[in-house]
């Protein structure tokens, strides 16, 4: 059954791309696709967690011109099934978390008007990362909403952040942002890291066997 949005606003599109060339450096595109995949991961197991990278997020029905299409953005209550876009009021959750891996072109724009933008939706968590550190000082902010207005989280002596959404630990290391269990205090592996562990135990299980025979 169509929505009334759909019913009010038959013959709007709402385009799956902006048309426009991503162009990034290896090292934004690593950081970007590394954090999507480490939190896709940790929160495999929760039907009800969504993440999602560079997908065209609209946040007000019959206006397709209002969008944004975040690096990364984790949406609490929803299922994780594969979107073409996100359509704010088709879904009614708003992301809790958004993610910006800052660069030359975005540097501006992430501090200003993604952060008015963020703000005003009311999307509890924002943070900014600069894998070069030569845009952000710091290299890692992160905002928390409070009583409706962005207020900057402290650094650690570490440089690290702690996200209350997501249970996890920001932590940089070189041109990457590690993501570390807050609970457990166990650093989440990318996936190359996780197959490299299951083959050393299973070397050292094989190397056991072999000394009990």
């Amino acid at each position: 059954m169509a929505s009334l949005v759909e019913l009010a606003f038959p013959e709007i599109e709402y385009p799956e791309s902006d048309g426009q060339p991503i162009g990034e450096t290896d090292f934004h595109i690593t950081a970007t696709l590394l954090l999507l995949q480490m939190l896709r991961d940790h929160f495999e197991s929760n039907p009800q967690v969504y993440v999602a990278s560079n997908l065209m997020f609209y946040y007000e029905p019959g206006n397709p011109r209002a969008v944004k299409a975040p690096d990364i953005l984790v949406v609490k209550g929803v299922g994780k099934h594969k979107r073409r876009v996100y359509k704010l009021w088709e879904e009614s959750a708003i992301p809790c978390t958004i993610f910006e891996i800052t660069s030359k072109q975005t540097a501006q724009a992430d501090l200003t008007t993604k952060y008015q933008l963020y703000e005003r939706l009311g999307i509890k968590e924002y943070f900014l990362f600069d894998p070069l550190d030569e845009y952000l000082q710091p290299r890692l902010q992160g905002f928390t909403l409070v009583q409706g207005r962005y207020q900057a989280l402290p650094l650690s002596a570490e440089g690290e952040l702690i996200s209350r959404e997501l249970g996890l630990i920001l932590r940089p290391q070189e041109d990457l942002l590690r993501l570390v269990n807050y609970y457990t205090r166990q650093v989440l592996l990318t996936s190359t890291e996780a197959i490299a562990q299951n083959f050393e135990l299973q070397q050292e299980l094989e190397r056991l066997r072999r000394e009990k025979d």
